[in-house]
């Protein structure tokens, strides 16, 4: 995967809405590394979460798949008659997640089936996991609840459902001291002030995100037997449910 030092809102041409383009797909890994926290256990323990749940037979969903993390995890489960669908509508994100397929050599990985469109238009069947890493969060909020119930129509009965995502949260005084934290998380990381400021700006109408108990409301509304919580840092969060 691609591992250039994103450095594309030091730019003044990056003052635009942010969009899944040739130029972040090719910093993307450092990117969302620098600025999600804990990226990598979530995408190790969706790994977990995936072996635990997954079964023969069905299908696997990576559901705004952008480079690949998650399906490459997903390609190594030792499963029979099963496949992996992963779709994103980033072209450029599909682009190089299929080069980065064709360098993996290894013997025995489940099958992909990579598609360039909108998820919402995705269809789902026999799905024994569906992966939402980062996604729904850049869905319009009206029309999560119908995702969120294709999903579950979609699922054999025991199979998960993994979303991850920005969270915000009611009380105002809790909420600014998660968002002041995360800063500061990225300016560990080498962000400027100028970038996270320019980056929050070009993602403020792009990325809405939600509390938690909106999104434990959505998913007990669908019908999921299960929900949990299980990773925390800050204003980010993962999530599962259970059929």
């Amino acid at each position: 995967m691609n591992s250039n030092k994103d450095n594309i809102f030091l730019y003044d041409d990056a003052l635009v809405d942010f969009v899944f383009d040739e130029k972040v797909a090719s910093v993307f890994t450092d990117m969302v590394n620098r600025s999600v926290p804990g990226y990598a256990l979530i995408v190790r323990m969706i790994g977990v979460l995936a072996e635990q749940y997954a079964s023969s037979n069905t299908r696997l969903y990576d559901l705004g798949c952008s480079l690949g993390a998650v399906t490459f995890l997903l390609q190594q489960l030792k499963l029979d008659n099963c496949s992996i669908v992963a779709v994103d509508n980033s072209s450029a994100m599909i682009d190089s997640c299929r080069t980065s397929l064709a360098l993996n050599t290894a013997k025995d990985l489940l099958p992909v089936e990579l598609r360039c469109e909108d998820i919402q238009l995705t269809e789902l069947s026999k799905a024994s996991v569906v992966i939402l890493n980062f996604t729904l969060q850049f869905i319009a909020p009206e029309q999560r609840d119908r995702i969120i119930n294709k999903i579950y129509d979609a699922l054999v009965p025991g199979g998960i459902l993994i979303i991850s995502e920005k969270v915000l949260f009611p009380e105002k005084e809790k909420n600014s001291l998660f968002i002041e934290l995360y800063h500061q998380f990225k300016k560990a990381n080498g962000y400027s002030d100028l970038e996270i400021s320019r980056k929050r700006s070009a993602l403020e109408n792009i990325l809405i995100p939600e509390t938690i108990e909106q999104h434990k409301k959505r998913i007990n509304g669908a019908g999921f037997s299960k929900f949990e919580p299980w990773f925390q840092c800050f204003n980010f969060a993962s999530m599962f449910a259970i059929k």
